[in-house]
């Protein structure tokens, strides 16, 4: 397989997910301000969206967008705890956590965040609607370890990936503790800092 990234884009998500699942690919780099690849191709020849990730399968077939990508991922690996069993309840709630982020925090406030278009009454009303998220996302993970209890799941390894977002914005969230604890958890972990190394983040 092979994962087209930009480093610390939301493509870090499944970054994290096969390293988590220790299967074999090949990462790409795809940075989303040139789009040219480091053997001078167009990455619009590739995925004509433009965007990270892209999951091209062995047999050359796409995937886009973080939720498929990494339910795709941890279904290859099911042992890895990635994801819960297809069809069980818990498997919705995982799904429900992976909608939450990619629209209520990716493209629901960080996407304006990041936008330098966006003015800055459309910025301030994006960082208020995100504190609020942030402030009951604090509370409902409570004091269980991850959003889906004591196992790991890619919807961990996304949302780490969007918080790590607050500070190239200069939204402060030094008040949400659980937060801070769960970032610092999932940070630790070996998957995570192999990802983070391979996309130059981490030396």
């Amino acid at each position: 397989m092979k994962l087209f990234f930009s480093p610390g884009a939301c493509s870090l998500a499944p970054h994290i997910a096969l390293q988590e699942a220790n299967l074999a690919y090949e990462a790409i780099a795809a940075p989303t301000k040139t789009h040219t690849l480091a053997d001078g191709t167009d990455y619009y020849t590739i995925n004509p969206l433009g965007y990270v990730p892209l999951l091209v399968l062995d047999d050359g077939r796409q995937l886009r967008e973080v939720q498929a990508i990494v339910q795709y991922i941890a279904d290859l690996a099911p042992a890895s705890g990635l994801a819960p069993a297809n069809g069980t309840y818990a498997r919705y709630k995982l799904q429900e956590w992976l909608s939450f982020i990619a629209t209520e925090l990716h493209k629901g406030c960080f996407a304006a965040l990041f936008a330098p278009a966006m003015p800055a009454e459309g910025k301030e009303q994006a960082k208020t609607r995100l504190l609020a998220r942030l402030q009951w996302l604090d509370a409902e993970l409570g004091s269980q370890p991850y959003l889906m209890g004591d196992t790991f799941t890619v919807a961990d390894g996304y949302l780490f990936v969007v918080l790590n977002w607050a500070r190239l914005v200069g939204v402060d969230v030094s008040a949400f503790a659980t937060l801070k604890a769960f970032m610092d958890q999932v940070r630790a972990r070996p998957a995570v800092k192999a990802a983070l190394r391979a996309e130059g983040l981490l030396k």
